[in-house]
């Protein structure tokens, strides 16, 4: 059996490890737990001291936000220890490689935080770095990824789930606004200079740009709360080229005081959002991708998926997320296996994107099972919808939380179903409702058991659905089985009907 969230069957504590971004404009660390092909974050703080505000003049680290990171990162030293990371490092980016009291900053770090690794990354390290952690949630990417930083922005090729070229170039949102003087137009100029040097940025035409750094997902959060979007999660969250050229344009066209005052606007990074829009949309032209999409990883999720072994990182996303989720609340991990060949047969013609999230819906079919009976399809229902798991775009999220919710047999019209119905077109809400159905079936046959859902078998036999019962297997056609069975019929569209078998 696998271990569990927290410690092993023998008493052990799951191995952890840790990593700071020490960006030009932030200091983060995140602890993770277990060497998981989705990453379990246990730990996440964030201090915003702007080591890079005033590089371009000075050359220099800002000297306040030095002697503020020194502190910082005493705190971050001891959470980590005390959380028992290991390993744990420091991946500094553009504002120390590039200061000249950069190697002093470092050496003055080392000596306050003794057994840190820290690392002065070169530009396309981190691009690389970022496009691993960027992989990670979006196995099969293909275009261009962009990370943008306070510093630097990273350009990395993607082909298909591979990382190939990579650029460092001078536009992170701080620099670049102290290099424009504060003028738009300028820094606009500046963009197309830069970007214009990088003739493999157009080969990105028609395909994807995948965005990471704060200020991008700031921008992410603020469109999904002015449009009412149901799920709040940037991960994943995909806008058309055109919708990311209004937002773009909103942002740079906006006064600070008008963007303090939007829904979803972050107030530490408000200063910023003008310049990061203005990148975004002159990496829009530059590109010619056909679609944004925002990715909550990146670096240090790079460097996360750099600990686990290659063989965890091979392994398909949703369904590591869902066996995840299994193991952490479910009950027996022999019945999804035998759940997803039980259901096999229901659904005709179906694609391989829709067997692998029925697949996944048997793995997270039995996490309500230690929840208040009168809470478990709402519970299972969120736990699913807003987990953590890096590889589960936002139609996954909503289908596996809708089947789960009606496999606890939630009310169809429950208001808390809304989110997912949303969020899926007509085609895949009646698959999800069929599943739903199926699993409900299956666990009023078997009691969540192998051994009984063994003396079971459920077919389509042209217009018919059969639902066999082997004779003194422990099932039998009691009257919330043969309701069962008739509703799942009525969902599918097909006649119900309930046989012996010897």
């Amino acid at each position: 059996m696998r271990e569990g969230p927290a410690w092993t069957e023998d008493g052990r504590r799951l191995p952890r490890s840790a990593v700071v971004d020490l960006g030009s404009n932030s200091v983060r660390l995140v602890v993770f737990e277990g060497r998981h092909r989705n990453p379990l974050t246990i730990f996440n703080e964030k201090a915003v001291l702007g080591l890079g505000r005033g590089l371009v003049t000075t050359g220099m680290l800002n000297e306040e936000a030095v002697e503020q990171a020194v502190t910082v990162m005493v705190r971050y030293h001891t959470v980590a220890r005390a959380m028992g990371a290991d390993p744990v490092e420091v991946l500094a980016t553009a504002a120390v490689r590039d200061a000249t009291n950069g190697p002093a900053f470092v050496a003055a770090l080392r000596e306050r935080v003794p057994g840190f690794t820290i690392r002065v990354l070169t530009g396309q390290e981190e691009g690389l770095l970022s496009a691993d952690g960027v992989l990670l949630g979006f196995p099969d990417a293909d275009g261009l990824l962009g990370d943008i930083g306070g510093g630097s922005l990273e350009l990395v090729e993607l082909a298909h789930g591979r990382s190939g070229r990579a650029v460092s170039l001078p536009l992170g949102a701080i620099r670049l606004a102290e290099r424009a003087g504060g003028e738009i137009a300028r820094g606009r100029a500046m963009a197309t200079e830069e970007f214009d040097r990088v003739p493999w940025l157009a080969e990105a035409t028609g395909r994807d740009l995948y965005l990471v750094g704060g200020a991008w997902r700031a921008l992410a959060r603020m469109h999904i709360a002015q449009t009412a979007y149901p799920l709040s999660i940037v991960h994943h969250y995909v806008l058309s080229r055109e919708e990311a050229r209004d937002l773009a344009g909103v942002a740079m066209a906006a006064t600070r005081r008008t963007l303090e005052r939007m829904p979803g606007a972050p107030t530490k990074r408000v200063q910023d959002l003008p310049w990061a829009a203005m990148v975004m949309r002159r990496l829009l032209r530059a590109s010619g991708a056909r679609r944004v999409v925002f990715s909550a990883n990146g670096l240090r999720e790079g460097w996360y998926a750099r600990q686990i072994g290659g063989d965890e990182r091979r392994r398909d996303p949703l369904l590591a997320a869902a066996r995840d989720l299994s193991d952490r609340f479910g009950r027996d991990p022999r019945l999804p296996p035998a759940l997803a060949q039980w259901t096999a047969g229901l659904f005709e013609r179906e694609s391989a994107g829709d067997a692998a999230l029925r697949a996944a819906a048997c793995w997270v079919s039995d996490i309500g099972s230690h929840d208040h009976p009168d809470y478990r399809a709402e519970h299972a229902y969120f736990r699913v919808l807003r987990q953590p798991g890096v590889g589960l775009d936002h139609h996954a999220r909503a289908f596996l939380a809708l089947a789960v919710a009606l496999r606890y047999e939630a009310p169809p019209d429950a208001g808390f179903l809304q989110a997912a119905r949303v969020l899926l077109d007509v085609p895949a809400v009646r698959r999800a409702e069929s599943l739903g159905a199926a699993l409900r079936l299956a666990y009023t046959l078997s009691g969540g058991t192998p051994e009984l859902l063994a003396g079971t078998g459920l077919e389509r036999e042209g217009g018919r659905l059969v639902l066999r019962l082997v004779e003194g297997s422990g099932v039998f056609a009691g009257e919330s089985v043969l309701r069962r069975v008739e509703a799942l019929g009525a969902v599918l569209g097909l006649e119900a009907s309930v046989e012996l078998a010897a």
